[in-house]
């Protein structure tokens, strides 16, 4: 690598103008959303055993057990893999379902591990990873938006385990959507696992008429076995406060002294995501190494916020650092919304992008502050 290309720390600036995420509009196959259904590459190799329970909560070792077990149940042959009719998509003999709940509910506070525990439970389940899948709740909706529902049942039901971080209803339609869809995966023999911060008879409450779609809900819930997991967020458990922000030089220079880096104004990219649809917030990120933004602002409404959450989501899950300069993170959100009824993504938004703040801290140079 030349010395024009050095990333940061050298001291050398890298000859190059920094990327920008509001210069990106990228465009995401239907057959990329399928094929990157898997852990993200924070959760890749996590296990159970890597897992470090808080020993003032059994809950957590509860969960442990029950999810190793769990998985070694999943070893089976699947019934769908059973001969069917000309080019596999004729009727095949209907799959026994086991009575009860097919499936895992884990439900708690946002950084009680419950993220580690799902893509752990991926991991641990023998089946060949094309017969698995993992996705946050948004990716799966996207999903059934680029296939189609008919043909998003056909590509997940030969699957051993669907495992659904982030499980949270926003609208009816999309209560009715996945009720439907759960429904015919676990006629189909499919496992299901999910993450959430409220239990399946909950979802929906304080968003939508949620009484209205009852029926749908009470569908839902008894797909699962809910595990209550307790505890204090991990990810500010004995360290120390986030950093506080940035400068505008201190964040600008950074960004140019490190490779693969982007740069942009906060309120520019907000702007800028809602013109990108939420399921290509993560190819947005491609081969980012760094997120630096200035001028940090208050989120100005619910629409705006929501789609901030899902942008730190994919951050997070990328291990991508973000270097801020304006507002610290936990004064993103007003208190109407940090009391609403979206008020747990927001938490873990804001625990999220603390986080990235202290993993970009050690690429400011020492000189620009």
């Amino acid at each position: 690598m030349s010395s024009s290309t050095t990333a940061s720390g050298s001291g050398k600036l890298t000859g190059a103008a920094p990327l920008s995420l509001c210069a990106r509009e990228p465009h995401v196959p239907a057959d990329r959303l399928v094929a990157e259904m898997v852990p993200p590459p924070r959760f890749d190799s996590v296990r159970f055993a890597t897992y470090i329970p808080d020993p003032n909560q059994p809950s957590q070792t509860d969960a442990v057990h029950v999810l190793e077990t769990f998985a070694t149940g999943l070893g089976g042959v699947h019934a769908s893999t059973a001969k069917r009719g000309f080019l596999g998509f004729g009727r095949a003999k209907a799959p026994k379902t086991p009575a009860g709940p097919r499936g895992v509910y884990l439900d708690g506070g946002y950084g009680v591990g419950k993220t580690h525990l799902l893509a752990s439970l991926w991991h641990a389940t023998p089946a060949e990873p094309s017969r698995k899948a993992f996705g946050t709740f948004v990716e799966l909706t996207n999903l059934v938006g680029a296939l189609g529902f008919q043909q998003t049942v056909r590509t997940l039901s030969g699957h051993a385990l669907l495992c659904i971080d982030e499980f949270e209803l926003d609208d009816p339609g999309d209560t009715v959507l996945v009720s439907s869809l759960l429904g015919k995966l676990v006629e189909s023999g499919v496992a299901l696992a999910a993450t959430s911060n409220t239990l399946p008879g909950k979802l929906g409450e304080g968003r939508f008429a949620a009484a209205d779609f009852l029926r749908e809900i009470q569908g839902l819930s008894a797909h699962f076995r809910a595990l209550r997991i307790d505890g204090e967020d991990y990810r500010h458990r004995g360290l120390p406060e986030a950093p506080a922000p940035f400068t505008d030089e201190q964040v600008t220079r950074t960004a140019q002294r490190t490779e693969g880096a982007s740069l942009d104004a906060f309120p520019r990219l907000l702007d800028h995501l809602a013109k990108v649809h939420p399921s290509r917030y993560g190819a947005l990120t491609d081969d980012l190494r760094a997120v630096c933004l200035t001028d940090v602002q208050p989120i100005p409404d619910q629409s705006t916020a929501l789609r901030l959450v899902v942008l730190a989501d994919r951050l997070y899950d990328r291990e991508v650092p973000v270097l801020a300069s304006g507002l610290p993170f936990d004064r993103l959100f007003s208190e109407e919304m940090l009391k609403g009824g979206y008020r747990k993504k927001y938490f873990r938004a804001i625990s999220r992008l603390t986080a990235l703040a202290r993993d970009a801290k050690s690429l400011v140079d020492d000189r620009t502050s």
